[in-house]
């Protein structure tokens, strides 16, 4: 029999899987007597873990939802992939006002093992991202809105358009996307009445007013699919249109872009779509493609690569020429 707190922790770690486990094969477990588990339990609960227990000789036991989030117990596994995600989250800036995310990752780097230590400076030290930073997206708002999606409830809140303007909305709720850098929220617009796509950094004054609402079919495509379609390339004038002289399987290899849409035009060249927010950034994202290109349009991109073509041509010393 292992001694009491290595019990405890055991005990601990298999409850914590989330399944109603017989008492009889808990006990067999943790090479113990029933009565022995039953005074282990009870342990928990005064340490603040609510177990749950169904008597008699099929009773089982099971740790549930409490009031306050007790201590958790990880794996090696599950604390390095805990670890690795929320350094992904605090990439794509979803922040409070405590720092949600480099709060908890600074809590868990600080109490890893030695051995996990090791791990983790391996995987940051092997890994790179090609993300550019994202816009600040606010935990509450991201929390908000997925409540109210949950519980089918309209929200308002005023949003600030590409263009600048501003406006008033009411809103269902429905799904948030994150798509590249960014999150998204797909929502059905009650006054324009269709499905509408809204960028979270530029939505202020969220408010739920408390009105329910009946929920409808998803666009076809599903969510991801809509606001791609309609979030990153909402209108012509915003669309950049290039032809690579390559096989789409490689440019789909090669192109760092966030989004758009990518189709072949025979087996030697494709067409790439897409929304942007600065023409600079991607005629600086085409050209390290690495294969020989055309941009089609707009007159902003075609700009912009000739004036990069220029900078880079300029950068060469004449005697390497």
């Amino acid at each position: 029999m292992s001694g009491p707190s290595e019990r405890m922790l055991e005990l601990l770690s298999l409850l914590q899987t989330g399944r109603a486990w017989p008492g009889a094969e808990l006990a067999a477990r943790l090479d113990t007597s029933p009565r022995t588990l039953r005074r282990d339990v009870e342990r928990l609960r005064a340490m603040g873990y609510p177990v749950s227990s169904a008597p008699g000789p099929g009773g089982s036991y099971q740790l549930v939802a409490g009031r306050a989030m007790p201590p958790l117990l990880f794996t090696d596994e599950e604390a390095v992939a805990t670890v690795v995600g929320l350094r992904f989250a605090a990439l794509a800036q979803v922040t409070g006002e405590t720092g949600a995310a480099e709060g908890a990752l600074r809590k868990l780097e600080q109490v890893l093992p030695p051995r996990l230590r090791y791990r983790m400076a391996a995987i940051q030290a092997s890994t790179e991202t090609a993300m550019r930073r994202a816009a600040t997206v606010d935990l509450a708002v991201l929390h908000t809105l997925g409540t109210a999606a949950y519980a089918h409830q309209d929200v308002r809140f005023a949003y600030t358009s590409r263009a600048g303007e501003r406006s008033e909305r009411r809103v269902e709720p429905y799904r948030q996307v994150l798509l590249g850098r960014r999150w998204y929220l797909l929502g059905w617009d009650l006054d324009r009445r269709d499905w509408r796509t809204f960028r979270l950094d530029r939505i202020t004054g969220l408010t739920v007013p408390g009105t329910g609402f009946t929920p409808r079919e998803l666009p076809p495509d599903g969510a991801a699919s809509f606001v791609q379609a309609s979030a990153l390339v909402p209108l012509s004038r915003h669309q950049g249109v290039v032809r690579f002289q390559a096989p789409v399987e490689v440019v789909s290899e090669r192109l760092m872009a966030d989004a758009g849409s990518l189709e072949p035009l025979d087996e030697h060249s494709c067409r790439y779509v897409t929304g942007v927010d600065s023409w600079e950034w991607l005629s600086i994202t085409l050209a390290m493609v690495g294969v020989p290109y055309t941009v089609e349009s707009p007159p902003e991109l075609i700009e912009h690569t000739r004036e990069l073509a220029v900078r880079i041509a300029a950068a060469v010393p004449p005697s390497s020429r």
